[in-house]
């Protein structure tokens, strides 16, 4: 397809989500189901009109994929306003850390016994798979940043946390197929690949987020300054955070989460010291601050500068993700053919979603203080999305051979379309039921 006609369909469906954006969130249907759609009928499957292979296009969709994937990190840390003290993030570590380690287990367990794969290559498929996603799971995460509904906060900390704890894993699987070094008995992989990159990741994104952010508001506080263009620092600090850990070896996902959470931990810490500076004190026309339309009084004054600077990132990343999302679930839409209709996906993708993923939910939640509820619907919400669309092309260009990276695409790309279907069909009425329970029946 020309490029002319590229801007024409884009223009098209930006102006089409525009003016039906109320009427979607009153049906059961969401923003990716309609760019999934649009997508498939582009493609090979329908009219042809498109035609983009996994194979061929694999580093350009590992970047296009990797740039939203660190913004609806970023995004994500700054919606999670609870101090790491709080007993409720239990939910999400466990989530993100004891399922995830199931989910790749069970996953490679039926890649291995049942679709003949090599070990390697079935931990690769259980890593690519073993993500929720952040960037089409935004029905179900926190609606404010002082959420604490364990359903929204459990399932937004783990699309969150796993999108780089997964990375050991794919480290794991290409080790195994000869296309990383393991080390002797496997030492490289457990120092490096899970220890260090997982602990220096953090480590990384929390030092920069904390330091910028408090640049930043000694600037504006006490000299009026670095005020405005607050798309320029939120995008500074995701470059700068996933660029340092990156050329330290860590696992860049981890250090944009934790750079969005350092910087909302400045705000926390502000609002406590402040009481007056709560975040419902900034007016909502800073939700859509530009350079244009900042408010140097309220940017620069030593109560509200802290939640200004907060909410001002966190909505121009919303506003980027948004937007991202509309090219790769297109292309995602697109890359679908014939040849990944395969039949062992009748069997393997409901296995996954009603099964593997609700028994690593159950174990991952045992003794946690969850309803049956909130339980069910941990298990249900495991969507799969961009995140796994990066790691299957970080693979796929890693060597992965040909025979193998068939399979693992045909079954990645079919997973993740089934789950923006039948996941954004329930999403609405579900999401419904469990308000109006948590409405009659709040929580502690």
């Amino acid at each position: 397809m020309s490029p002319e006609l590229w801007f024409v369909l884009i223009g098209l469906l930006l102006i089409a989500m525009a003016v039906s954006g109320s009427l979607l969130k009153r049906l059961p249907l969401t923003s990716g189901m309609f760019y999934l759609f649009i997508g498939v009928l582009m493609g090979p499957l329908v009219l042809g009109a498109i035609d983009i292979q996994p194979m061929e296009n694999s580093a350009i969709l590992e970047r296009v994929t990797e740039v939203l994937v660190i913004i609806s990190l970023f995004s994500a840390g700054l919606k999670l306003r609870l101090p790491l003290r709080d007993r409720l993030w239990w939910l999400p570590v466990r989530l993100a850390s004891i399922s995830m380690v199931i989910t790749v287990g069970l996953i490679a367990l039926v890649g291995v016994t049942l679709l003949g794969l090599p070990l390697g290559a079935a931990i690769l498929l259980g890593a690519v798979l073993a993500p929720t996603d952040p960037v089409l799971a935004s029905d179900v995460q926190v609606e404010h940043p002082d959420d604490r509904d364990r359903l929204r906060f459990g399932l937004t900390g783990e699309a969150s946390l796993n999108d780089g704890t997964a990375f050991p894993f794919v480290m794991l699987g290409l080790g195994l197929l000869g296309l990383h070094d393991l080390g002797a008995f496997g030492w490289r992989w457990v120092a490096v690949d899970l220890i260090w990159a997982v602990l220096a990741g953090l480590g990384v994104g929390a030092l920069a987020g904390t330091l910028v952010g408090k640049l930043v508001l000694y600037l504006r506080r006490e000299h009026r300054e670095a005020v405005g263009l607050d798309d320029f620092l939120g995008l500074g600090l995701i470059a700068l955070s996933y660029g340092v850990a990156l050329l330290l070896h860590a696992y860049g996902f981890l250090a944009v989460f934790a750079a969005g959470l350092a910087l909302r931990r400045i705000e926390r810490h502000s609002a406590e010291q402040n009481p007056q500076a709560e975040e419902a004190e900034v007016p909502d026309a800073v939700r859509f601050a530009s350079a244009a339309q900042v408010n140097e009084e309220i940017a620069t004054d030593r109560d509200s500068a802290p939640a200004y600077m907060a909410q001002a990132l966190l909505g121009f990343s919303e506003q980027l993700e948004r937007i991202g999302i509309v090219g790769v679930v297109l292309v995602l839409g697109a890359t679908l053919s014939p040849d990944d209709l395969r039949p062992q996906a009748l069997w393997f993708i409901p296995l996954l979603l009603l099964v593997i993923r609700p028994l690593a939910v159950l174990i991952g939640l045992l003794g946690q203080p969850a309803s049956r509820l909130q339980r069910g619907l941990t298990a249900w919400f495991g969507i799969r999305g961009v995140g796994s669309v990066y790691y299957l092309m970080y693979a796929v260009e890693h060597g992965v051979p040909d025979s193998q990276a068939g399979l693992l695409i045909s079954l990645t790309l079919l997973t993740i379309a089934t789950s923006i279907v039948i996941h954004g069909i329930s999403v609405t009425p579900l999401m419904r039921v469990y308000g109006d329970r948590a409405s009659r029946r709040p929580e502690s």
